[in-house]
Order: structure tokens, then C-alpha cells, then sequence
């Protein structure tokens, strides 16, 4: 007869707790600004006193922090689940998609993920883990693509990054910028020589 290891009830009930407390966090942010993220607000939304709050992160900074790595834990998990298509003109305009379509679903977590939005806010290495095993992923997954020097990368995601902006700045609610993406890929695709046939002849 196997024995089940005894649940630790106290620790899963603080889990959901510190769950609780970054949802909410989440919630003020994508309804007022990353900004309005305080403790007293946060506390009022879940029901808890300010003090209380302290005994599960010691400062806001904190439940950034936690806001930060569950935003790219969540893109590493989607990345890992997403299948490309064979051809690497195809594959690469899906990845930057993708990233559109992360960052396009939520800005409030596009600025803290992408953007220096918070002052004196620095991830802490537990945080900024996720998101250097995304960069790791995005190598390795070039790499395969055909796209194999560091700068190409580089420059990929600085075309992607850059669309997006304007995207988010002008017409957050609409394409025109996503609809620029096959071109842009197909530029970039030229540029570094990866073979065709090209994206804007196939749409």
C-alpha cells in the first residue's frame, strides 16, 4: 500500500494567496496603468489589510517582480507548445505573430515584459529567468530556421519590437502594423538569404 506524501496546507493556501495578490495586481494594471500598482490597492481589491499584504511581498517592486516572471514563464510555455510551419520564411513570420499577438492581447504586460515602464524596477534573476530561456529558445529555433548569426537575430527582433510599437503607440486596437509583417519578414528574409518563395506572393 503506497503512502501519499502529506500536503502542505499552509504553503498551498500562501501559493493562492500570492496568486490572488498578482491576478489583482494584473487587474489595476491593464485597467489603470502599470503605475497605479500599490499595495493599499491591491489589498483593497482582494479584501486584505495593507499590513497583511507585507507578509507575502515586502514592497510593490516585489509583486512586480512576480508580475514579470509570471509574464514570461507564460510566454515560454506557449512557445515550447507552438509548431511551426516547414518552410523557414513561414516559420519565422509565425514567430513574430506570435510575439504580435502575446503582446497585442495584453500592453499592460508588454510594458513591463518589454519596456523600461516601472523606475527603479529591476527583475530579479529568479524573474529574469524565464525570459533568457525565450532568448535561448529563439536561437536554438533560428538556428534551425537556417538563421544562424546572433546580429540576424538581433535584427529580427529589433524589426519586430519596433512594429509593435508603433502598433501599441498608434492603433492598439487595430492591424495596420501587424499587417506590415509578411513584408517585413520577407525583407528580412532577403537580406539574410533565406529561401522562399516569398510570404507576400503567398497571402
Amino acid at each position: 500500500m503506497s503512502v501519499l506524501p502529506n500536503r502542505d496546507r499552509q504553503a498551498e493556501r500562501r501559493e493562492a494567496t500570492r496568486r490572488e495578490i498578482v491576478d489583482a495586481a494584473w487587474e489595476i494594471a491593464r485597467r489603470d496603468g502599470l503605475a497605479a500598482v500599490t499595495l493599499r490597492e491591491v489589498a483593497a481589491m482582494i479584501g486584505m489589510r495593507s499590513p497583511s499584504l507585507y507578509s507575502h511581498f515586502d514592497s510593490k517592486n516585489a509583486i512586480y517582480d512576480a508580475m514579470f516572471g509570471q509574464g514570461w514563464t507564460r510566454y515560454l510555455a506557449e512557445m515550447r507548445e507552438r509548431p511551426l510551419p516547414e518552410r523557414p520564411r513561414e516559420a519565422v513570420l509565425a514567430i513574430a505573430e506570435h510575439f504580435f499577438a502575446f503582446s497585442l492581447a495584453d500592453p499592460a504586460r508588454y510594458q513591463l515584459l518589454n519596456q523600461h515602464a516601472i523606475p527603479g524596477f529591476t527583475p530579479s534573476e529568479a524573474a529574469y529567468a524565464p525570459s533568457v530561456e525565450v532568448i535561448g529558445l529563439l536561437h536554438e529555433t533560428m538556428r534551425g530556421l537556417g538563421v544562424t548569426e546572433p546580429a540576424d537575430i538581433d535584427l529580427f527582433l529589433a524589426l519586430c519590437g519596433g512594429l509593435l510599437d508603433r502598433q501599441l503607440a498608434n492603433e492598439p486596437g487595430g492591424d495596420r502594423w501587424l499587417r506590415q509583417l509578411p513584408r517585413v519578414i520577407d525583407m528580412f528574409a532577403d537580406e539574410i538569404g533565406l529561401p522562399g518563395p516569398t510570404l507576400r506572393s503567398s497571402r
